[in-house]
């Protein structure tokens, strides 16, 4: 090949070879990956709270409730509440069929009524026959009666005295016959123990209801509840036990109220702990509400969660808890865009922020979104 073919060779392959870089580089350029786009969060200073929550979902209860049963059996006569009205303390809220014990009652007072007239009767005879046995004492002495005389009508007195106080005692008896009498009807009259809300009735007019002998429950006839005061029972793991106290603050969620926390405060810790079968051994823990739902309609039974706070830190360099990798790792964000793994050192924590004694400064910025691909250590990112 002559060095003018040579040239001319050369001039054509220059060209290609160019336009196919050039080519390459685009579709390079087009499809190449793009760093990962990522959030990041500042290191800043705040509170940080120590907290423990339950280990199962708590419940919603009633300062006061109550399963009543008439103290009698019997066959339901006259219902007078409906479910969901409310009842004062004291109000009737069945009565059992007690026909009998009305008339034995009614013949308690009638024998009362008798008893005081026998005894009106027999005490008048007493006085009479008293200031006659004065009267033969002071004709005994003028000689007008004999000793027989006299003693005849002193012992006359002193038997209407006897047959007066015999009378006076069946008042007695027929007053106990009629407190016996209304007490059986009172065992026959379900009454409320304390005002509150008809949640359940158990038993329709006509229907025998019965008290739950000993170790044999029964459907109680009427279920009562105050819901005026309310506070949420919930399992705490036994090893988070310890830090509890009475008095301590509290956040309480419900599943029911979306959205929304409501302070509480722990009144009262069990003095044992629970073993289930299956289940972690907790400690039952009752939070009150400090301020109770106003607008919202809370109701007994709804499932609950409580989260205690046992200690708390001011002014303290903190981060979102969810920035922590395993091992107390960040991802700190470089000026250079590149992502760096740093160890820190922590302190106080919740689900929600972790307080940090060493490895990050105030102002630093670290990747929140860690869930995405290729987010790690030594990537260049893009931030949002």
């Amino acid at each position: 090949m002559t060095n003018a073919q040579q040239v001319k060779r050369n001039s054509w392959m220059l060209p290609t070879l160019a336009g196919l870089m050039l080519l390459a580089m685009t579709v390079w350029y087009f499809t190449r990956t793009a760093p990962p786009l990522v959030q990041l969060v500042k290191v800043t200073r705040g509170m940080v709270e120590a907290s423990v929550s339950n280990t199962r979902a708590g419940t919603v209860k009633a300062c006061h409730r109550a399963k009543l049963s008439a103290p009698s059996g019997g066959q339901i006569a006259h219902l007078l509440v409906k479910k969901g009205e409310r009842v004062k303390a004291g109000q009737i809220l069945l009565k059992l069929w007690n026909n009998d014990l009305e008339a034995q009652s009614g013949l308690a007072r009638e024998q009362l009524v008798t008893s005081k007239m026998l005894s009106r009767q027999s005490c008048l005879q007493a006085d009479l026959a008293e200031k006659e046995a004065e009267r033969s004492r002071q004709l005994h002495t003028k000689g007008f009666i004999s000793n027989e005389g006299l003693d005849q009508r002193v012992s006359a007195a002193r038997v209407a005295r006897a047959g007066c106080e015999a009378a006076t005692s069946q008042i007695e008896q027929s007053q106990s016959r009629i407190t016996a009498a209304n007490a059986a009807l009172d065992r026959m009259v379900l009454r409320a123990p304390f005002d509150g809300i008809v949640a359940d009735i158990s038993g329709e007019l006509g229907e025998y209801a019965t008290p739950s002998p000993p170790g044999i429950p029964t459907p109680p006839a009427i279920d009562l509840i105050d819901d005026r005061c309310l506070f949420v029972s919930a399992p705490i793991d036994e090893v988070d036990a310890a830090r509890i106290k009475t008095g301590q603050l509290a956040r309480i969620t419900l599943d029911a109220i979306k959205g929304k926390s409501f302070a509480g405060r722990v009144k009262r810790i069990a003095p044992y702990v629970l073993e289930l079968e299956k289940q972690a051994r907790t400690v039952e823990v009752e939070v009150d509400f400090i301020e109770p739902p106003t607008t919202e309609n809370l109701l007994t039974g709804y499932s609950a969660d409580v989260e205690i706070v046992h200690s708390a830190r001011q002014n303290v360099l903190r981060i979102p808890t969810q920035t922590l990798l395993e091992g107390n790792r960040v991802l700190l964000y470089r000026p250079d865009g590149v992502l760096e793994a740093r160890t820190v050192t922590i302190g106080l924590a919740n689900w929600e922020q972790s307080e940090i004694t060493a490895g990050l400064n105030e102002g630093d910025q670290i990747v929140l979104t860690l869930d995405q691909a290729g987010v790690k250590a030594g990537a260049k990112v893009q931030t949002k």
